[in-house]
C-alpha cells in the first residue's frame, strides 16, 4: 500500500530525496507522516504534512534540514533531506494518519517498507 523509495548511502552534509508513493483510497484526505528507525531505537516521528500540503510538521532534530511534500495527483509524499548528519541513519517510514497525535507512530496505519537512509562521516 506504501513504498517509499529513494534511500541510500550519503556523506555527511549531503542531501538525499525520499519517495513515497501509495493508492489513492490509502491517501485521500490524510495527513502523512514520515518516520524512521535506527537499529536498537524506537521508531520516532520526523515530519508528517496536512492533505492540502499547508501544514507540515518536524521534529526537532530535523527542523530546518528537512522538507516535507506532497502531490495528491500522483498519491506521492517526498522527503527531502539536506545537511545530513550521521545520526539521521535510519530506516526511513511513510505512513497514513488515522487519529490521535501526529508525533506517535501508533497514530498511522498502512506502514510500508521502508528504504534505509545511511550517512557516513
Amino acid at each position: 500500500q506504501l513504498q517509499a523509495s529513494g534511500g541510500g548511502l550519503v556523506q555527511a552534509g549531503g542531501s538525499l530525496s525520499l519517495s513515497c508513493a501509495a493508492s489513492r483510497r490509502t491517501v485521500s484526505n490524510n495527513v502523512m507522516g514520515w518516520f524512521r528507525q535506527a537499529p536498537g531505537k524506537e521508531r520516532e516521528f520526523v515530519g508528517g504534512i496536512s492533505w492540502r500540503g499547508d501544514n507540515t510538521y518536524y521534529a526537532d532534530s530535523v527542523k530546518g534540514r528537512f522538507t516535507i511534500s506532497r502531490d495528491n495527483a500522483k498519491n506521492a509524499v517526498y522527503l527531502q533531506m539536506n545537511s545530513l548528519k550521521p545520526e539521521d541513519t535510519a530506516v526511513y517510514y511513510c505512513a497514513v494518519h488515522v487519529s490521535g497525535g501526529y508525533y506517535y507512530p501508533n497514530s498511522y496505519r498502512y506502514w510500508g517498507q521502508g528504504t534505509q537512509v545511511t550517512v557516513f562521516s
